[in-house]
């Protein structure tokens, strides 16, 4: 089951050859259900191989569609991500590095929701799709930088936050141990009591089981966002149980470790300036781990209703997040850094009558765009900077990119399949690193100043400005 109505294959796939899913032709529209976590690196999800935070729900979903594991986020922090494969553009090319929906940027041109409820789909989403403060946001059931354009309907899911009764401690700044549980953008522990139900992430699967039985009549895009395992770690206190702070392992650890990374590449919160010890940190783990689990059981909720409307044989699944997240590594924490944590996200696209696979070519999160409007027989704006990656559902071998793109307000990444580059400022003033990611993957080593890498260096410099004069060449009327 897969196209809308009966029209020009090629002007869906021009210049590309069918695979089975475009081969087939049947009269009824595809739903769509976009699921987005917040802040969830794949290396926490079980089914991209950690052994410690079991995701089952995820994990059935990975084993029904294709896991897609190398998926780069455009920009690695929420606002200009999520901003980013929403309008179907680079954050470069619309400028929009800030927590904004990106509506003023991109004028009247369609949004990728937007797209689907101009072509007669019931468009909704639940909670965060575009940027919202969390917690702020949340605590008051506020739209943040949402786009009203988007959508037919939409619904927030206030929730208590930090402020949740039960047993809370605050990780970060709190040497003595003496802070009390507070809110913001903090590293903050949370085992909350009461059920799923009293919580953000509880209230968005309820919504979206509701949605599912209300609209499985009409074709549906439907994009439920949740808000954890962004910060403050909160959850019901039996998703804590199964990670006692003393069992966390955290990440190896070298003296010297940034001695040559440049200032620029030291990340926003490390363990030092959060004055985490040890202890701390694998409570930060363990909270975020006890999160994950709850937003899991959460995405369980809302697979199991869609399966239970009859619409799975009709429905494209996708499960991703805004970007990756650092738990340690180098004594990074968070988001924001352009290595290799904080940039490559999960993807799972589930697609009715594709086999499950696992996919190692290189994907953008920009990519979304163009492939579900494209499975869904919808036609792709010229002006959209993605490219369709449907043909890696029956074939994960496939590649349309030679490498990734990515920012976080200074600095920029190109992450190909061998080489990571970053480039701090547009005339690298502010440093480069340059990480061989075959020999040394957990990068412990920048090579960029290394004078035998240098022809190396130099052909990304190349490619770079390639890159950025490539991005931005739209018809945004932008003057550079």
């Amino acid at each position: 089951m897969k196209l809308i109505t009966i029209f020009s294959i090629g002007c869906l796939f021009t210049g590309l050859a069918k695979s089975s899913s475009e081969e087939r032709s049947v009269q009824q529209r595809y739903n769509v259900l976009f699921i987005i976590s917040d802040d969830l690196t794949a290396t926490a999800l079980s089914c991209y191989g950690n052994t410690v935070c079991k995701t089952p729900s995820i994990d059935r979903l990975a084993s029904k569609g294709t896991r897609f594991m190398r998926a780069y986020c455009q920009a690695t922090y929420c606002g200009p991500s999520r901003a980013s494969f929403m309008s179907g553009y680079y954050p470069s090319a619309t400028g929009v590095l800030g927590y904004v929906s990106g509506r003023k940027a991109i004028g009247d041109r369609a949004t990728w929701a937007q797209h689907f409820k101009n072509a007669g789909y019931y468009s909704a989403r639940v909670s965060k799709i575009f940027h919202m403060g969390v917690p702020g946001g949340i605590e008051k059931g506020t739209d943040g930088a949402d786009d009203p354009l988007s959508w037919t309907e939409k619904y927030n899911s206030q929730g208590p936050e930090w402020k949740a009764p039960g047993v809370g401690e605050t990780l970060e700044g709190n040497p003595d141990g003496k802070k009390p549980v507070v809110g913001g953008n903090t590293f903050v522990v949370v085992a909350a009591d009461g059920d799923d139900l009293v919580h953000s992430d509880g209230k968005t699967a309820a919504k979206a089981v509701e949605l599912l039985r209300t609209h499985k009549e009409n074709p549906f895009f439907l994009g439920v966002g949740f808000v954890r395992p962004h910060v403050p770690f909160v959850a019901p206190k039996n998703y804590y149980s199964p990670f006692p702070h003393s069992k966390m392992v955290l990440p190896e650890k070298f003296p010297g470790d940034w001695d040559d990374i440049p200032q620029a590449g030291i990340n926003y919160k490390t363990s030092k300036n959060m004055q985490m010890n040890l202890i701390r940190q694998k409570k930060a783990v363990a909270g975020y781990y006890a999160s994950v689990a709850y937003m899991d059981a959460q995405v369980g909720k809302v697979l199991k209703a869609l399966k239970e409307s009859g619409l799975e044989e009709n429905t494209i699944v996708i499960f991703t997040s805004d970007h990756g997240y650092h738990l340690g590594e180098h004594d990074f924490w968070a988001k924001v850094s352009l290595h290799e944590e904080s940039v490559r996200v999960p993807l799972i696209i589930s697609m009715p009558g594709e086999k499950p696979a696992v996919c190692d070519s290189i994907v953008e999160l920009l990519d979304l765009y163009p492939t579900i409007a494209s499975l869904c027989g919808l036609g792709v704006p010229d002006r959209i900077q993605g490219k369709n990656i449907s043909r890696m559902l029956s074939n994960p071998g496939y590649k349309v990119r030679d490498a990734a793109f990515c920012v976080n307000g200074k600095g920029f990444l190109i992450r190909e399949d061998d080489w990571a580059y970053i480039q701090y400022a547009e005339d690298a003033s502010k440093g480069m690193e340059l990480f061989d990611m075959v020999k040394d993957p957990k990068q412990f080593t920048n090579l960029a100043h290394m004078p035998e890498y240098q022809p190396i260096v130099d052909r990304f410099k190349t490619k770079f400005r390639a890159k950025m004069k490539e991005v931005r060449a739209n018809d945004l009327g932008r003057k550079y």
